[in-house]
């Protein structure tokens, strides 16, 4: 636990090459595949149905069926430990399962195309909800595949390339699709869209097999279910400090998630277009976000977890002043993407930093299920913690409502004070394990 706040005293260059890995070219791969099929059971579905004059009620409803993404902890136990005939002894258990997943989620992918919201929408629904299910489930083996192939100074670059590929598959099945729905069948787009998961399976294919450390798993049912289940949630309590950890996971992006949940109406207040708002947001703002996630990354490799958490946590605060100041400004483009595009570098440096420390906070003998956890609890900070942002925003007003975003930022930085005191900063033994050897 201690490494997680390492100090790294090798150059700007020598971390700037954690990149130029084939680990993260595989990671980059993979990233893709995991954004490709959120956008298909998300507002590109929303899209066909409403094409085909299905109410917005009912598109409201179905939309539920990405709940398998909020509940993903509750199998990520069996993909840890439940080894797969024949295929965990050619591939390893990590690309064994993945491929699998993989491979299924092409035909579930294949399966929404064949619907017809005009006159099977339970059909429709239902394989929505086998799409997100395989899809969630691959995003564990993938967070858990990460974790473990990786050093610990390459956590940061990891998290970075994850953002990066994953952004990319969210173009690809956004913009993509309703570009292609243009021209030919949504049963063809959503065909199109199951062959891109190929990608996944090329890095799947490439990748190295990380080394297994898990101990071998009872063989009694009952052991075996509380070694699953019980025993990643009584490691992680053996921990110094470990609910100042959970409390800081919940909160390090709390004014950020605030924040960000009246974006949009905040724009439309100041008179901005739908075009203005997705030209700055949507074109500017991702290509900012990469290039912060590519920053947060260096910084993890160049200067360790803790600084770079540190670094991405002031920024994120001192943008929402940003915004407050374009409250002031009114309907300016110019004040829109200078607020966008720093909010969106420093949300993206953070964010890069802060994958790299709940990805260290993993033992490896629990790495599916400590993730999943880890990030469901940071799910809940972003959404329900969230749910009174527009009270805030009427009683304070867009200036102040900013000013208080800004300082909601506080208790997670102190917070991180504190874990630099339970885990002093330390200079690290020369040389770095390479995460795919074992220990020595």
């Amino acid at each position: 636990m201690a490494a997680l706040f390492s100090v790294d005293t090798r150059g700007w260059r020598e971390a700037l090459a954690v990149y130029r890995t084939r680990r993260q070219l595989v990671i980059f791969l993979m990233g893709f595949s995991s954004g490709l099929p959120l956008l298909l059971g998300f507002s590109t579905l929303s899209f066909w149905l409403r094409e085909a004059d299905v109410g917005l009620a009912a598109i409201g409803g179905l939309l539920t069926v990405a709940t398998p993404y909020s509940l993903k902890f509750v199998w990520a136990p069996l993909l840890d430990h439940v080894r797969l005939p024949f295929l965990t002894r050619w591939f390893g258990l990590r690309r064994g399962w993945l491929l699998l997943i993989q491979l299924l989620l092409i035909g579930s992918i294949v399966l929404v195309g064949q619907g017809d919201p005009a006159q099977s929408l339970g059909f429709l629904a239902l394989a929505a909800v086998l799409m997100a299910f395989l899809s969630a489930s691959q995003d564990i083996v993938i967070d858990a595949y990460r974790i473990e192939i990786l050093a610990d100074h390459e956590q940061g670059a990891g998290a970075a390339m994850t953002q990066a590929g994953y952004r990319v598959g969210l173009l690809a099945a956004g913009a993509g699709a309703l570009a292609l729905a243009d021209f030919i069948a949504w049963s063809w787009v959503y065909a199109i869209m199951a062959g891109l998961i190929g990608i996944g399976i090329l890095g799947t294919l490439i990748g190295a097999e990380p080394v297994n450390r898990r101990p071998p798993p009872p063989k009694q049912p009952a052991a075996w279910l509380r070694h699953a289940a019980v025993d990643p949630l009584t490691d992680f309590t053996k921990r110094r400090g470990w609910l100042v950890i959970l409390a800081f996971v919940l909160l390090y992006k709390y004014g950020d998630a605030v924040a960000g949940a009246m974006a949009n109406p905040f724009y439309f207040d100041l008179g901005f277009s739908g075009v203005e708002i997705a030209s700055v947001t949507k074109v500017f703002g991702v290509v900012m976000t990469m290039l912060g996630v590519f920053a947060g990354g260096l910084l993890v490799a160049r200067l360790g977890i803790l600084p770079a958490l540190a670094i991405g946590g002031v920024l994120q605060a001192a943008t929402n002043l940003i915004f407050a100041w374009l409250a002031t400004q009114g309907h300016d483009l110019r004040a829109l993407a200078i607020a966008v595009g720093a909010d969106n570098f420093t949300g993206g440096l953070g964010s890069a930093a802060f994958v790299a420390y709940l990805s260290s906070l993993c033992n490896l003998a629990f790495t599916a299920t400590q993730y999943a956890l880890l990030t469901s609890l940071m799910a809940f900070g972003r959404t329900v913690l969230a749910a009174n942002a527009g009270w805030f925003a009427e009683w304070l007003g867009w200036p102040g409502f900013f000013l208080a975003t800004t300082l909601l930022a506080i208790p997670a930085l102190l917070l991180l004070w504190h874990l630099a005191r339970l885990y002093p900063i330390r200079k690290p033994p020369s040389g770095t394990q390479n995460a795919t050897e074992p220990a020595g």
